[in-house]
């Protein structure tokens, strides 16, 4: 995978000036454009998308400092069809248009060339196993929330937290297959995942494919496949968080496995009163690299 992740870099530096065949790519290296753009965004720490702009705009104010050719000469070369699409692509990485930087020089924001290393040190415990599962349903109360990468979100608790009572309990007694219990349910990611973008959550259960549920319930159909199953222990949620980028850090790179498209799951098993500390289930998605 990092092999994989280094020859995109080289890629997108290849076609600054054009289209970047991600999917394309994604295959001659082996993997899946979902796959390849989750494993870029959590290791980056940016969307694909946001490193190619600011490589693209790195490059474009070298060009646009010294002033050898017309802003629309600059804007084509670097894949913009007019100066005002390539004027607001400047200012949104430099902070300023490109011409009062030909006027200043500067101010400059530069993104350097990123190159990936595996460091595997262990300091996540990944207790894992892989489950097989048939197709089953998600159902419970969905809503569409920003995604938030660390520490709580405000979005989900409120969500939760205008559900009544009643509504949990009527869940619990839905439940008839794993992961069991109340589950947090994250679907329609977008590959990139990144941090305001948003999502499906779902507080819900797994039902059994093809059981009946009340209509008034939001439901997401699971296809059946294979899941990499991580426990976690500890600081809740500070603890989730950690594996769950970990998955991208240690797990993915050192096995064979990639995601595939689908929900993301958290199980809560057991949690402290306050919530403070919990032990917890993170179901992903996977299928074999």
């Amino acid at each position: 995978m990092i092999s994989a992740l280094n020859r995109l870099v080289d890629l997108v530096e290849e076609h600054l000036g054009g289209e970047l065949d991600v999917s394309g790519s994604a295959r001659a290296l082996g993997t899946t454009e979902y796959h390849l753009r989750r494993m870029f965004s959590s290791l980056a720490g940016m969307p694909l998308s946001e490193y190619l702009r600011r490589r693209r705009m790195t490059v474009a104010a070298a060009d646009v400092v010294r002033g050898e050719d017309d802003l629309l000469t600059i804007a084509v070369r670097h894949g913009y069809g007019s100066t005002e699409a390539f004027g607001r692509a400047f200012r949104a990485v430099h902070g300023a248009g490109p011409g009062d930087v030909r006027r200043d020089g500067g101010p400059l924001r530069t993104q350097p060339r990123l190159r990936f290393r595996l460091s595997v040190e262990g300091s996540i415990p990944m207790d894992t196993r892989i489950v097989d599962r048939p197709a089953f349903r998600l159902v419970g109360h969905a809503a569409r929330v920003p995604l938030v990468h660390e520490g709580g979100n405000p979005h989900i608790q409120r969500h939760i937290a205008a559900l009544p009572a009643e509504a949990h309990t009527r869940l619990k007694a839905l439940s008839d297959t794993s992961p069991g219990g109340l589950l947090q349910v994250s679907d329609d990611l977008e590959p990139d995942s990144a941090e305001g973008s948003e999502l499906t959550y779902l507080h819900g259960v797994a039902v059994s494919d093809g059981k009946s549920v009340p209509d008034d319930l939001d439901a997401i159909e699971v296809e059946a496949g294979r899941w990499a199953v991580f426990r976690t222990a500890g600081a809740h949620p500070r603890a989730l968080q950690d594996t769950w980028a970990a998955t991208a850090t240690e797990w993915f790179p050192s096995n064979p496995w990639r995601l595939r498209p689908g929900p993301s799951i958290v199980a809560i098993l057991e949690h402290s009163d306050d919530f403070g500390t919990a032990t917890c289930e993170l179901w992903l998605p996977v299928e074999p690299a």
